[in-house]
């Protein structure tokens, strides 16, 4: 495997932003340093062949939650008509709170995606003059704090990434600006890595990746109803067994949904 700084030197050649390799230096101490350099090849490599789109969203989301001082994370994507759809969370609750949002219309990451900006606040029980149905929403699923980082590459806007707390306190910066390097290279990945040199090519690739969300979530709701398990343990457990299997997740949750997976099969990550 290529080591960071030639990772690093590769991305700047092919035109892509090198400024999160800068920003992140001198706040490693906040994380360990290894894991983080780990994580910017393993969000890079992902998309060098083909992958899976939604597992890749979750990989991020999961090294966020791992790597910074936040409680929780969601991420929203636009689909062809420029709407957000949820597409990774990191437990079930900021999921729900984050299709709150788009039912309501109101929340940091829509205003995040609109104005390309980053949004936070540090009270969200003193919020509700601001996002009047999310604070108290958020407030009652026990988050206090949110950070919604913008999924931009100059003009181009595929989304936002929020970040959540439980504790009413303003994110540390060099915590954002971490948390902002992580997405700036996933955004340049699912721009510059897969060669989408035309808008419309990538809204299609987005396109098939929200078709294959609702897969995934039908695929974990079977899951959840048959085995009577939490919705995030039915979502774990397709995860685990599509990489035990080296398989695509959205292909596994097809099998799922068609039954030619069983709910018994995957609790025996070993059979073929």
């Amino acid at each position: 495997m290529r080591t960071l700084d030639e990772r690093l030197n590769r991305q700047q050649t092919r035109g892509c932003t090198a400024r999160w390799s800068l920003a992140v230096a001198p706040e490693v101490d906040l994380v360990n340093d290894q894991r983080l350099a780990q994580t910017f090849v393993e969000l890079a490599d992902t998309l060098v062949d083909e992958f899976d789109l939604v597992e890749f969203l979750h990989v991020l989301v999961d090294r966020c939650v791992e790597l910074l001082d936040v409680s929780a994370a969601g991420l929203m994507l636009a689909d062809s008509r420029c709407r957000l759809q949820v597409m990774a969370s990191s437990s079930e609750n900021i999921r729900l709170l984050e299709l709150f949002q788009l039912q309501n219309d109101d929340g940091p990451c829509l205003e995040c995606y609109r104005t390309g900006q980053p949004v936070n606040h540090p009270d969200l029980a003193r919020a509700n003059d601001r996002w009047p149905r999310f604070a108290p929403a958020a407030t009652e699923a026990g988050f206090r704090t949110v950070h919604a980082l913008p999924m931009r590459l100059r003009a181009e806007i595929l989304g936002a990434f929020n970040l959540f707390h439980t504790e009413a306190h303003q994110l540390d910066s060099s915590v954002t600006r971490i948390g902002q390097a992580l997405v700036d290279v996933a955004t340049i990945g699912l721009i510059q890595e897969r060669s989408l040199r035309d808008h419309e090519t990538l809204i299609d690739q987005l396109q098939t990746a929200l078709n294959s969300r609702i897969i995934v979530e039908q695929a974990k709701g079977i899951l959840a109803e048959r085995r009577g398990i939490h919705p995030s343990d039915a979502f774990a457990l397709l995860r685990n067994y599509a990489r035990y299997h080296h398989q695509r997740l959205t292909e596994l949750a097809t099998a799922v949904v068609n039954g030619t997976t069983t709910a018994t099969e995957l609790l025996h990550p070993t059979t073929t």
